[in-house]
């Protein structure tokens, strides 16, 4: 009997090695995918002086500072991303025997919402938003008395939906929209009237006397192509480029806005970095101002390219 039942023992053992591998397949344990939240930020002070005491190759005593916060907000569930990004600059210079001139001024606010398939892919159905003004009125230096910007005038909103590309879509991005919408803001009585950024100018009469007051909203629709690049370039320098180029369908289709930020970052420590950067502007609805013979008087010529460069020593702070 004891033999009887080792011997049904080897048979049942042999019979269970001898099955499918499938009766070992491990059941997966699916688990709940949780929606994640991401937020970071980061404040910037840059500060810059020189100061001359007889100084025999003469000079100006001048002090400059540049504030920024940048603001990141992130949102991930399964196929679905949410990432909105808002910026503040203000600049300000003071040079000895001038006022006090503004050298940097941008609210900005970005937010983008990406849908893909599957999680193999990298191509992402997108809609973005972007909106865009200034603090302060902005001025043709020296002359003071006449603002030629002030808040709301401009500001520009983006918003569209298209396609956007990114393995690593924080830090590589190529969005396309075949269908954005574009308003152009000029909410200032002078500024609107003026027919300034691209708005229709007021209608007078023979004596100056306002018939129809200047347009306050322009609307386009058109192409918006974007592309966004971060990347490390060597140890502790950081490079950041940003382009947007953008065409109105009914207006001037053909012509290209162009927004282009390039800039270098060298890390010191954790606290301390300096920035070297340029951005390049070309919007044909921004004509070039020039003085005329009346004090405080400017005419309008055509567009031309704008271009600002930095160069900046501060302090960081992340949290």
């Amino acid at each position: 009997m004891k033999n009887v039942l080792v011997l049904f023992l080897i048979l049942f053992v042999q019979s269970v090695w001898a099955q499918p591998d499938s009766l070992f397949v491990k059941r997966e344990i699916k688990h709940d995918v949780k929606p994640k939240w991401t937020q970071s930020n980061k404040v910037g002070f840059d500060l810059s002086e020189v100061a001359f005491v007889n100084w025999n190759s003469g000079g100006s005593n001048s002090i400059s500072a540049l504030l920024g916060l940048v603001s990141n907000l992130g949102y991930k569930y399964k196929n679905f991303s949410w990432q909105s990004v808002g910026t503040l600059r203000y600049g300000i210079n003071k040079q000895q025997g001038q006022e006090m001139r503004k050298t940097d001024d941008v609210i900005e606010l970005v937010s983008n919402l990406g849908y893909r398939r599957d999680t193999l892919t990298n191509w992402f159905y997108s809609a973005r938003f972007n909106f865009k003004t200034q603090l302060t009125n902005g001025y043709k230096y020296p002359e003071t008395s006449k603002p030629i910007s002030q808040f709301m005038a401009p500001g520009y909103l983006f918003l569209g939906g298209g396609v956007e590309y990114g393995k690593n879509i924080e830090k590589l991005s190529f969005y396309f929209s075949p269908m954005t919408f574009k308003s152009t803001f000029v909410l200032d009585e002078a500024l609107a009237n003026a027919g300034s950024f691209g708005v229709s100018p007021a209608v007078l009469d023979l004596e100056g006397n306002v018939i129809s007051p200047g347009q306050r909203v322009r609307t386009e629709m058109g192409i918006l192509f974007t592309n966004a690049y971060e990347t490390p370039v060597y140890e502790n320098i950081n490079l950041i480029n940003r382009l947007s180029l953008y065409t109105d369908y009914i207006n001037s289709f053909g012509n290209i806005d162009i927004d282009w930020e390039l800039l270098l970052n060298f890390k010191v420590n954790k606290y301390v970095k300096t920035s070297f950067g340029s951005h390049l502007i070309y919007d044909n609805d921004v004509k070039n101002l020039e003085a005329t013979e009346v004090e405080g008087e400017y005419e309008k010529n055509g567009a031309r390219i704008q271009w600002k460069q930095l160069l900046g020593v501060g302090v960081v702070v992340a949290f």
